[in-house]
């Protein structure tokens, strides 16, 4: 389980793709307190560390960690399209007692949307994503999402069109320095949302 609070900007350093795909990704994490078998979310994608290591060329000078990703996985994510050199948005599992500054976040990621527009609004930006039917239905304004992992409040709503605010210190911290208009991006809804829709189905 996870906040959406992005507290390392890493990258990807090595795709190794044999049965399932391998990736190694750089990291300013004190890889002393990360166990093999932990979960970091990677752009907001629950993944399980397999291996580590520091520095070499695998690290670029950094520390670096292993995960595998599997077919089920990248059909449901962008990791299909991270190379060398994807910058990856990290925030490691949250801990019983620790503050939670963003919202429930738990890895799994519901699908890819698109990036429709991107708008300067003061110092901070305006974005527009556009989400399929089956997910934007558990979108609401003023709700929760997260977008490659970082936890966002949904502005405002029009049809499967929402848009949310990217504050300065946000795009400096986070993949968004490097999005732009026409990219995607990974989206998981609010689990409320999920269980509120479920029940009433049920009804």
């Amino acid at each position: 389980m996870f906040t959406g609070l992005i507290t390392d900007v890493g990258q990807v350093t090595a795709v190794e793709r044999r049965g399932d795909t391998r990736f190694t990704i750089a990291t300013g994490f004190d890889l002393e307190t990360i166990a093999i078998g932990a979960s970091i979310a990677c752009n907001g994608v629950c993944l399980t560390v397999v291996e580590t290591g520091q520095g070499g060329d695998q690290g670029g000078g950094r520390g670096w960690f292993k995960v595998d990703v599997s077919a089920e996985t990248h059909s449901k994510t962008t990791t299909g399209s991270w190379q060398a050199g994807t910058p990856v948005n990290l925030e490691r599992s949250l801990r019983l007692g620790d503050e939670l500054g963003g919202h429930l976040v738990y890895g799994h990621v519901d699908g890819v949307i698109d990036i429709a527009d991107v708008q300067q609004d003061g110092d901070s930006q305006r974005w527009w994503f556009d989400a399929p039917p089956h997910l934007a239905r558990f979108i609401a304004a003023k709700g929760s999402v997260a977008l490659d992992g970082v936890s966002l409040t949904v502005n405002s709503v029009e049809g499967t069109r929402f848009g949310i605010n990217i504050i300065p210190h946000t795009q400096e911290k986070t993949t968004f320095q490097y999005l732009k208009a026409g990219g995607v991006v990974n989206l998981e809804v609010d689990m409320l949302a999920r269980y509120v829709a479920r029940l009433v189905e049920t009804k």
